[in-house]
């Protein structure tokens, strides 16, 4: 079957409540989600943990069937400034699904993230690219051996996510988070409600308060001797 490629759904989402979540890390999404919007962690970023550049945008998806990637060139005609290429390989990771040449279009089209489950190769470009983040499953040398199969703009399964084009995908030094549009509006409060309690609880313990006063804990129990 010859590569589908569907179009871009709609936009559903106002565009300030998708702006809100820029400055919101990985680890309080998924918090105030009780899990529900985590990408399985074993989705890694590329750079070492300080460096990783912050990812941010929304989903163009790549169905793939390794060792196919015909999904991935599709997809590419499809970016816009501002969207993630966001690769289902099924886990697969014995053949790359993109690597410098499509990762290096994939920069100038001005898109601002990468994440494959599955594997990509030529790391050490990529991993120079400040602008371009990239999160994938694995790394391998050996790279696709056809372009005649997959879909593009389908909704995808991710690190056990499903992913829908236009999702919001975000990505940090501790994994990767996946809002759709109930999502994006559902949790925002929480997630800047949890931010501001951070907040209070680093100003108190800066402040010297003890951290069962910080946290406001109970009385502990005396122990036997």
């Amino acid at each position: 079957m010859p590569v589908i490629v569907d179009d871009r759904p709609p936009e559903t989402c106002p565009a300030a409540a998708i702006e809100r979540w820029r400055q919101v890390p990985v680890a309080v999404a998924v918090d105030v989600s009780h899990a529900e919007c985590q990408i399985d962690r074993s989705i890694r970023p590329l750079c070492a943990p300080g460096t990783q550049p912050r990812l941010f945008g929304r989903a163009v998806t790549a169905l793939c069937e390794p060792p196919d990637f015909g999904a991935v060139l599709y997809a590419l005609d499809k970016i816009k400034p501002g969207d993630v290429l966001v690769i289902a390989a099924g886990g697969h990771t014995e053949t790359a699904m993109i690597g410098e040449i499509l990762g290096g279009h994939l920069r100038r089209l001005g898109a601002c993230g990468l994440v494959c489950d599955g594997a990509i190769r030529d790391v050490a470009e990529l991993a120079k690219w400040s602008d371009l983040p990239v999160f994938s499953r694995a790394i391998t040398p050996r790279g696709p051996t056809s372009a005649d199969r997959g879909r593009v703009n389908s909704s995808v399964i991710v690190g056990g996510r499903l992913v829908s084009p236009g999702d919001l995908i975000i990505g940090d030094d501790d994994g990767l988070a996946s809002l759709d549009p109930k999502s994006i509006v559902k949790f925002i409060a929480d997630a800047e409600g949890k931010l501001a309690k951070e907040a209070e609880w680093q100003s108190s313990l800066a402040a010297n308060r003890t951290v069962a006063e910080t946290f406001q804990l109970g009385s502990p129990q005396g122990g036997e001797r």
